[in-house]
């Protein structure tokens, strides 16, 4: 019996309920639904919109955006890891998982209401602010699922189909947004009664998107035999965080990867922010033509998702994401230095082939190291080193844009936060992969 005021252990390796293909397909799908935020609001649609349309002006609205996207950060680095503690405990993930889904769809539906006009930046702000916090937590639990679906020898292959299968998402997601909403003249549905009604509406559409896909996982995923009531999870949960942190930071390999990852993730995460916003006030890019270069991106990022998924369990997780991070460090430092749009979008577009093997590969790296009884709080860390520091990217390229008054200077902090992250994996040795 465990002694008084202490937590008792889960079971070394929980039971699980067999996932069968029917649970891999569902939970690769949910890379497909959550692909529509990322796309339509946080980098190419939205972004836009509100950098051209909702902020005084561009600088000041990149300036904005940074900070709503800071702020999102420090509460998913405060939560993730807490959360994912009291899933560990409590056993259940999928409705953790169902919360955070319907809060992203939630937060992402209301943008319909940010009309063109400054009054409504602080309504956009909070809005995207509260969808990403959902979207990223939901992750947490969506990834500690990925051991549980595949054979060690096959956990790369899974995690770059999905990846790949997201960027699929992302394409058709923006193709269908640019066919049905963009491009018409006049908008349908009577949009064009409503001022920027089209673009407003591909939040509607990205919601929708969102929650039509992520259900099966919710339904059909892996989950645990084990079940606590959420007091006593919560009781339980907490103290069993510490314990994990106390093994993450004994853990030599697994401490200096998640430093790393905290680095090179934090330049994805505001490449992805930013590089619409990017697109379109430094190249004067219309809603239409960033539109565009979001499905190219799309394409060629998911065609170098699913090209790695064949070789990543060959020739590593590690391997992989160090090559891919060393590629997007070059090729980024040569889109700083383009001066025309027709220099910037062949470059752009390379970029895209090496960002879903960097994430892909760290994701089941990660799966790799995480303990079977603590995946989701491991997975929480992981977010956490995706955040813990997440602020410090949009806030130094927004404290960069606004004091030299050029988003070219400002995303150079990307190429910063890339190369110091790869420089950090690569002098870490990991063991070979199972």
């Amino acid at each position: 019996m465990p002694a008084p005021g202490r937590p008792s252990p889960p079971p070394s390796a929980p039971a699980e309920v067999s996932p069968g293909r029917g649970a891999v397909v569902a939970w690769c799908l949910y890379d497909w639904a959550y692909s529509a935020f990322n796309t339509v609001v946080v980098t190419f649609v939205f972004a836009t919109y509100f950098v051209r349309a909702v902020a005084a002006d561009p600088v000041s609205g990149t300036a904005a955006w940074a900070a709503a996207q800071a702020s999102a950060g420090l509460v998913i680095a405060l939560a993730a890891a807490p959360l994912g503690a009291i899933a560990d405990r409590g056993g259940r993930r999928r409705a953790f998982l169902g919360a955070c889904t319907v809060l992203m769809v939630l937060a992402t539906a209301g943008l319909w209401f940010v009309r063109p006009q400054p009054g409504d930046a602080r309504l956009a702000l909070a809005l995207v602010a509260t969808a990403t916090v959902g979207f990223e937590i939901a992750t947490v639990f969506y990834n500690a699922m990925l051991p549980e679906l595949a054979r060690p020898a096959r956990i790369g292959r899974i995690s770059g189909l999905a990846w790949g299968l997201g960027y699929a998402g992302g394409i058709t997601a923006l193709g269908l947004c640019l066919v049905l909403l963009i491009d018409p003249r006049p908008p349908p549905f009577g949009l064009a009664h409503v001022p920027a009604g089209a673009v407003r509406a591909a939040t509607l559409f990205a919601a929708g998107w969102i929650a039509l896909f992520a259900w099966p996982v919710l339904v059909f995923g892996p989950t645990t035999s084990h079940r606590l009531g959420w007091g006593k999870a919560l009781r339980q949960g907490l103290p069993a965080l510490w314990a994990t942190l106390r093994t993450a930071a004994a853990d030599r390999r697994l401490r200096r990867f998640l430093v790393a990852r905290m680095l090179y993730t934090d330049g994805l995460t505001t490449l992805f922010a930013f590089g619409g916003i990017y697109a379109a006030g430094t190249f004067g890019m219309d809603t239409r033509q960033v539109l565009l270069l979001g499905i190219g991106l799309n394409v060629t990022a998911g065609i170098g998702a699913l090209g790695f998924a064949l070789v990543q369990d060959r020739i590593g997780d590690r391997g992989t994401v160090l090559l891919a991070v060393g590629a997007l460090v070059g090729l980024g430092t040569a889109v700083l230095l383009a001066r025309t749009a027709a220099a910037f979008l062949p470059l752009a577009l390379g970029l895209g082939v090496f960002v879903g093997p960097a994430q892909a590969a760290s994701r089941s790296l990660m799966a790799r190291l995480a303990p079977a009884n603590a995946r989701n709080a491991h997975f929480g860390l992981y977010a956490l080193s995706g955040r813990v520091t997440g602020f410090v990217g949009p806030a130094a390229l927004g404290a960069v844009t606004a004091l030299s008054g050029s988003q070219r200077a400002g995303m150079a902090v990307i190429v910063v936060l890339l190369a110091a992250g790869g420089a950090l994996l690569a002098a870490t040795p990991m063991r070979a992969q199972g």
